[in-house]
């Protein structure tokens, strides 16, 4: 049986996926370096920094080549999470964020998000629940772990109605249902399997309503759910 080709730099097959760049931040070396090293066993990921605080971070993408996501802690010194984030939007703007921290406090949600972060874990997730995370937010995609998407649906039931936002004209029936089940908590698998079509599609459909209706990300799209009458 002949052996696996390298690529002519000699590395990995040529025919072996594109690993996803990752730098790790968190201030406690005995959460930072464990967590980077559970990441480093998926075979499509490789964690190219690990970094004590938001400073550490900026300079880690600045330095690395095409970093695809900061798994990023909130609460760190010298220059925090929140504020890591947005400096990174403004800097590295295709670098995706995905909070990973023990504060799921609606200021703390709210703030991660405004400031650009593509995903919202605690740290009680587990390694797949992260991993995934990190993949989705590597292909556009936003992720909030249950726990977080709860509190921000409740934060956004018990404020002041906003003036409402109707949906474009061309936004489809079937467009439609889908915000509504986001606006209800669903994540993409269950939103096909109540609908009866694939993920694929689920994940078409929510493509064509973000830029059909302007909404940024998940989190958006819950509140345009409430805003236009949906949830």
């Amino acid at each position: 049986m002949s052996e696996p080709t390298e690529n002519p730099q000699g590395g990995t097959p040529a025919d072996s996926p594109r690993r996803l760049k990752v730098v790790v931040a968190d201030d406690q070396a005995a959460v930072r370096e464990p967590l980077a090293a559970v990441l480093a066993m998926s075979e499509d990921i490789e964690v190219v920094a690990a970094a004590a605080d938001g400073t550490q971070v900026l300079a880690a993408v600045a330095s690395a080549p095409a970093v695809d996501v900061v798994l990023m802690d909130l609460r760190m010194p010298v220059m925090d999470g929140i504020e890591a984030t947005r400096r990174l939007g403004e800097e590295h703007p295709a670098t995706a964020v995905v909070v990973l921290t023990t504060f799921a406090d609606d200021d703390s949600i709210l703030a991660a998000l405004n400031a650009g972060a593509r995903g919202y874990l605690t740290k009680n997730a587990g390694r797949q629940d992260i991993v995934r995370a990190i993949r989705a937010a590597a292909a556009g995609q936003s992720v909030l772990d249950r726990e977080v998407q709860d509190r921000l649906m409740a934060t956004v039931r018990t404020r002041p109605r906003e003036t409402a936002e109707p949906l474009p004209a061309d936004v489809t029936p079937r467009e439609r249902e889908v915000l509504t089940l986001i606006g209800q908590g669903l994540p993409n698998r269950a939103i096909a399997e109540k609908l009866f079509i694939s993920e694929a599609t689920v994940k078409s459909h929510i493509n064509n309503l973000f830029a059909k209706a302007g909404i940024r990300d998940r989190a958006d799209a819950v509140r345009r759910a409430f805003s236009a009458g949906l949830a």
